[in-house]
């Protein structure tokens, strides 16, 4: 006996555009966010935008917090942050939009705060490096929460490509704000376990031997209920005694004491 096999197709075809949208969504939200680096980038040259850098613990370096992950040294330093904002980006948009959304003022304003709480006197810091350690950490950080088969396969991902995030939060190399790096992944790991149920589980997309597994079971079943007789409790009664009073057939008199 064989059973249609439209429904589950039907339905993974549906999944599949829906993921494919979430993707091209996330996709151009970080190539958006690349070119205003790059508009930000060629307009520094232009112009001197020298403050917009956070110079630490000064109160006039403060409002630089908003400006500093827009600017860049150099074209390097630009491009490594651009290549790590569309793959991170693109992975953690894709996956929880809605968390991403939220969690992306926390990891701008948390890498801020990092360099200029934590940055030496009379350095600046600038660079969005501390938002691609922010989104690695809050990917990486979700996956362990939820641990849905999405959430892990996206943390296993983001970790593959920048596990080394784990060991740029801390001083190694002169002229990388590692304080930025570590306010960013602070921040991540805070947005985490404050927007982990923003998004609901993605659903399960079964694999083909699980669907024929459940086919082979709805067969086996019906085939069951065909030839099988009928449980007792469920044949229809056809008569029904009725109780009514029965007739004397020899009447005895009452004994007498």
């Amino acid at each position: 006996m064989h059973l249609p096999l439209h429904d589950a197709p039907a339905d993974a075809t549906a999944q599949g555009r829906i993921d494919k949208r979430r993707i091209l969504r996330a996709l151009n939200a970080s190539l958006a966010f690349v070119l205003l680096l790059a508009i930000a980038f060629v307009a520094q040259h232009a112009f001197d935008l020298s403050g917009g850098a956070i110079s630490p613990l000064q109160l006039r370096g403060l409002p630089a917090i908003l400006s500093a992950p827009l600017l860049h040294g150099s074209f390097e330093h630009i491009t490594a942050n651009a290549i790590s904002l569309i793959l991170l980006g693109t992975l953690a948009g894709s996956v929880y939009p809605r968390a991403t959304l939220r969690a992306l003022p926390l990891l701008w304003l948390g890498s801020g705060l990092g360099a200029w709480l934590l940055g030496e006197a009379g350095t600046r810091h600038l660079g969005a490096s501390g938002l691609t350690h922010g989104l690695m950490f809050l990917v990486f950080v979700l996956g362990l929460l939820r641990r849905d088969r999405p959430a892990i396969a996206a943390a296993m991902i983001a970790f593959m490509l920048y596990g080394g995030m784990l060991l740029t939060v801390l001083p190694r190399e002169p002229g990388i704000s590692w304080q930025a790096h570590l306010g960013g992944a602070l921040a991540g790991v805070l947005a985490a376990f404050l927007f982990r149920h923003r998004d609901p589980p993605l659903p399960r997309r079964k694999y083909s031997w699980e669907i024929e597994e459940e086919l082979a079971a709805d067969a086996a079943r019906l085939e069951r209920e065909q030839f099988e007789p009928d449980r007792p409790r469920d044949v229809p009664v056809l008569w029904q005694r009725t109780e009514e009073p029965r007739g004397v057939v020899l009447p005895f008199p009452p004994r007498k004491e």
